[in-house]
């Protein structure tokens, strides 16, 4: 099964531009791009990205939560009005 694809023109200052031709070889860069982006970007809908499930899980911790409430009532602590 093929997929379909995108030509896509980018631009990139010169000096980004010069590191990946002389980085990468012409017939990998596509590829290349194409795993930073699935890296970067999360998937659609959001709900899979590994950053916001660890986000969920810390608010989902009950005794991090309380933890982290004890430490609000210590930011002021020493700091005049």
């Amino acid at each position: 099964m093929t997929v379909a694809t995108q030509q896509l023109l980018l631009r990139l200052p010169d000096e980004l531009a010069r590191r990946l031709r002389q980085q990468v070889p012409a017939r990998g860069r596509s590829a290349f791009v194409q795993r930073l982006l699935e890296q970067a970007l999360a998937p659609e809908g959001g709900d899979n990205d590994p950053l916001y499930q660890a986000a969920l899980e810390v608010e989902r911790d009950q005794r991090l939560t309380a933890e982290m409430a004890e430490w609000d009532g210590t930011l002021a602590d020493g700091l005049e009005a």
